[in-house]
């Protein structure tokens, strides 16, 4: 019975990575559409407080109360790294160079990821993970370098990528360790709440351009805010308190496919067969990464017409 509870926790925590995956490849989409008319930190603001006021009524509904004391730590470090500044980060590095080479950057993350949870959380670096997390950086790489457009990258877009690829993973693992005293809703609700805090100065930016931006793009931001982020933080928070910091950051390989996917279905852009091949190296990645070892079949001893005992194997 213990095993069965075990296999459907489980599932629903690989469900709710994926539901989570999904709606972070799709923001990709909704960033790329928004970001002609609003400014990075007026967007980030934008879809922090859609996020806020969502994960805010679902908090009151729930009745969940405050977090605890000893979850705080986490909360804010993530509020302030992963909610706030990597979203800017991210906003303004997609700005100054293509999409191919903010994904190739940005995917450095969940290598960062497992290498802290294996030191700072003790999860360790099992070779599986490591395999997988190979893979699918081969992926990434391969679908990053296909959709890069021609001519030079700006650096200081290089490095906002790159600053948003530590931020994230900064605050993967300063999430782990606050998920065992608070619910994923409280973290995701209070961290939301503290990452707006930190955006409040692109105030003045958000007023003046959501008063010219087109409703299309408004709209965008407001989905950035409800699904990618209150929903979709929410699933990974629920997912990431069932497993490693490792495997979860694994799972995200997925979204680099799903954005090539979904661009095409949603703006027009026709992958070529390289992207395609590195989508699928992504996706085996993952499968990979979150493989089990299958258990050594049980030894049962058979009394032999001897009288000796043989071993033999249950299949």
């Amino acid at each position: 019975m213990q095993q069965e509870t075990g296999a459907r926790v489980d599932k629903l925590a690989v469900a709710a990575a994926t539901v989570t995956v999904v709606l972070w490849a799709s923001a990709f989409v909704a960033i790329r559409s928004a970001g002609d008319d609003y400014s990075p930190g007026a967007l980030a603001l934008g879809r922090l407080l859609s996020g806020t006021v969502v994960l805010g009524a679902l908090w009151l509904v729930r009745r969940e109360g405050l977090p605890p004391k000893a979850a705080w730590p986490g909360i804010v470090t993530a509020g302030i790294l992963w909610f706030g500044a990597y979203m800017v980060a991210l906003n303004w590095g997609e700005q100054l160079v293509d999409a191919g080479t903010a994904a190739l950057v940005v995917n450095i993350g969940p290598i960062l990821i497992a290498l802290l949870g294996g030191w700072l959380l003790k999860e360790g670096l099992p070779p599986r993970l490591l395999a997988g997390m190979a893979v699918s950086f081969a992926g990434a790489a391969v679908v990053g370098l296909s959709m890069s457009g021609e001519g030079s990258s700006s650096v200081g877009g290089v490095l906002l990528c790159l600053v948003a690829a530590v931020t994230y993973a900064a605050g993967v693992v300063s999430q782990k360790p606050a998920l065992r005293h608070a619910s994923a809703l409280q973290f995701t609700t209070f961290a939301c709440a503290i990452g707006t805090l930190a955006c409040l100065p692109f105030s003045g930016q958000l007023v003046s351009e959501a008063a010219d931006a087109p409703a299309g793009a408004t709209l965008n931001m407001i989905y950035l805010g409800v699904f990618p982020t209150a929903i979709a933080f929410t699933t990974w928070g629920y997912a990431l308190a069932r497993t490693s910091a490792g495997k979860m950051g694994a799972t995200t390989y997925a979204a680099p496919a799903l954005v090539v996917f979904m661009s095409w279905l949603f703006l027009g852009e026709v992958p070529g067969l390289i992207t395609l091949a590195g989508g699928l190296l992504c996706l085996a990645g993952v499968a990979v990464s979150r493989s089990t070892r299958r258990p050594a079949p049980p030894v049962i001893p058979v009394e032999s017409p001897s009288g000796l005992i043989d071993a033999h194997t249950r299949d």
